[in-house]
Formats: C-alpha cells, structure tokens, sequence
C-alpha cells in the first residue's frame, strides 16, 4: 500500500512556517515599497534587474521566463505589457524565426536606475540590518544547497 510519511517534529514545522511566513511577508513588503516609491511592480522590477545583468541587456524570452521561473505565456503577456509602457522592446531573432528577445529601453534603464538603490534600502532596512555576517552566509549556504538539489530534479 502507501508509504508511511514521516511527520513534521515540533521544531521542523516550527522552522518550516516560520521560512515560510518569513518569505512571504519580505516579498509582500518589499513589492508595497517598490511600488509606491518607485511606481514599479516587483514583476517589472524582477525583469529588468535580469535584462541590466547581461551586458547587452537582451536575453531570449525563453531564457527570461527559465530565469524567473515564469511560464511562457506568463512571460509573454508581461513583456507585452512592459513593450507597451516602453520599458522594454520585443526583438525577433534573425536566425530562430520561433525565437524572440525581450531587449531593455533607456526608459527601461532609468526605470530601474531609479528604483534599484530605494529597492536596496528596503532591503537593508527590513533584512539585511537584522542578521549579521555569519546568519548571511549560513543562509546563503542552505539556500545554494537547496536550490542546487532542486535544480537536480528539475525536468
């Protein structure tokens, strides 16, 4: 019959939430932040962080989507959306004619020029500033090893 899953002890669970709760109100704060200092969505702002780390700032929407974890048609209707309020332009690919890039404006970079060092001061202001060094690395630790294993069994 069905395996017998091992349940959560007290201080497992207790983690467990806590990560959780913890996830999802940094990502609830730091979107309301974004939002009415910079007049951005955290989805843009994710998006354009992406295009500004590549050095043409042009990724294949594919590739976007894979890095954000967003599906296609997700992707497609954002950047849609982005392309419409000139953060960004949609570039079909001259030797894939299935492929596209999404490619960043200069509305698009001052965009996030803007908003990056108030993002950064929300950041330090409700993270950063309550952990210290060794708390970091010990977190960036486990989350490197969790998502490696994740990736393992990515399909």
């Amino acid at each position: 019959m069905g395996e017998t899953v091992p349940w959560l002890t007290p201080e497992e669970q207790h983690a467990w939430r806590t990560f959780l709760r913890l996830q999802r109100r940094l990502e609830a704060r730091l979107s309301r932040l974004l939002q009415a200092e910079s007049k951005m969505s955290i989805a843009d702002f994710v998006v354009l962080v992406n295009l500004t780390d590549v050095p043409d700032g042009r990724k294949r929407i594919l590739d976007l989507a894979r890095a954000l974890e967003w599906e296609k048609s997700r992707m497609s209707h954002h950047i849609a959306r982005m392309a419409k309020r000139g953060t960004v332009a949609r570039d079909e690919c001259a030797e894939d004619g299935r492929g596209a890039f999404v490619v960043i404006t200069e509305a698009g970079r001052a965009a996030i020029e803007a908003a990056a060092p108030r993002h950064v001061a929300a950041v330090r202001a409700v993270f950063l500033d309550h952990v210290t060094q060794a708390e970091l690395r010990t977190l960036a630790q486990i989350s490197e090893r969790v998502v490696c294993r994740l990736d393992e069994g990515a399909s």
